[in-house]
């Protein structure tokens, strides 16, 4: 902790004045978990929103195309599998870091970040292809809500990537102290969060839309 003496009139050191400080307070890793879990919570109301939206407009198609004249499910899949082992690789960094292993953590972490990255390729190839040929979220009431379920999960895939970048460099600054350990844990909630809303999504818009 940095200080500074303020000199009084009489020249004479004065009561110190502290600036700073140089390490992070102590939290209650109980206290973060909770308040972590509660922001989950709210995230469930925001999708579980949109999936309502969804099943309220998910055969408004307005004379334009269905579920089953858009969806490529092989596209679908193969993001799907690109998520799902995201989540088994962020599980094997989480393994690393409580053996202490930096390297083996940061190897982990870029192999989910990799595995993120294309999940997100996918889904911004089937946005440019769908708008490409019309079906853009403009088309239908149907494909305004599959546009904003579908592209808000995309969002938090992408804040998700962004957070385990900004974490990687926290750990190779710092290295596995506490605090890092503290907001890896975090983030493993929230990836696999993602993980379970993205199994709703491909059930219930991508399946049975395509048998609609």
């Amino acid at each position: 902790m940095a200080t500074a003496s303020a000199i009084s009139a009489s020249g004479k050191p004065d009561e110190e004045l502290k600036f700073y400080v140089a390490e992070e307070e102590g939290h209650a890793e109980g206290g973060t978990l909770l308040g972590f879990w509660l922001y989950l919570m709210s995230d469930c109301l925001i999708f579980a929103v949109l999936f309502a939206c969804f099943g309220v407009y998910g055969r408004s198609y307005a004379a334009g195309p269905s579920g089953a004249d858009l969806f490529d499910l092989d596209l679908v899949a193969l993001s799907t599998a690109l998520l799902l082992v995201s989540s088994i690789t962020y599980g094997m960094a989480m393994l690393a870091m409580e053996k202490g292993a930096k390297g083996a953590t940061l190897a982990w972490l870029a192999v989910t970040g990799v595995f993120g990255l294309g999940f997100l390729g996918a889904t911004a190839y089937e946005f440019h292809h769908l708008i490409e040929i019309g079906a853009g979220p403009q088309r239908s009431a149907f494909l305004s809500s599959f546009f904003a379920l579908v592209g808000t999960h995309a969002l938090h895939v992408a804040f998700g990537a962004l957070w385990l970048v900004v974490l990687m460099v926290q750990v190779v600054t710092h290295g596995l102290m506490p605090e890092n350990k503290r907001r890896l844990l975090c983030l493993s909630m929230f990836w696999h969060f993602l993980d379970v809303v993205w199994i709703g999504v491909f059930s219930f818009v991508y399946l049975m839309g395509s048998l609609a």
